[in-house]
């Protein structure tokens, strides 16, 4: 009995680090795929693909034109998709809240070391206070 108490103890904090690993990695690519989505918008404005005013940055509105599409001004009829679904992030603490809900948005506008949500979104970031294993905070990264 002893012996398997003693094998609890060390197995409990194993496993719980190969969770977080695994979260972890989730969450780099939940925000490479929507940092590329951003970047790809960007891209097709730059292309003249998309509508935008002269005092537009050229990034998206918000997440929901990633996932909705835009009118694609080359091909009349045609869509512009940036992604086929807003990831969540994996260390959002509430389930029932909205997939885009659970990132933090910095404008274009929004100095990097106080990212606020404005206008268009330039890029996201996690909205978890814990720090990676790697010492970094999750909403550095």
């Amino acid at each position: 009995m002893v012996i398997l108490g003693l094998l609890a103890t060390v197995a409990m904090p194993l496993a719980e680090t190969t969770v977080r690993r695994q979260k972890e990695t989730e969450l780099r690519l939940a925000l490479r795929e929507i940092r590329q989505g951003i970047d790809a918008y960007k891209q097709a404005v730059a292309a003249g693909k998309i509508t935008t005013q002269p005092s537009d940055s050229g990034y998206p509105p918000s997440m929901i034109e990633l996932v909705s599409g835009v009118d694609d001004l080359s091909q009349p009829g045609r869509r512009l998709y940036f992604l086929r679904r807003v990831p969540r992030d994996p260390f959002a603490s509430d389930a029932i809240v909205n997939a885009i809900d659970t990132w933090g948005k910095r404008s274009y506008a929004s100095p990097p070391t106080n990212p606020t949500a404005g206008v268009d979104l330039f890029d996201v970031y996690s909205l978890s206070t814990q720090t990676g294993l790697n010492g970094v905070p999750y909403k550095d990264w």
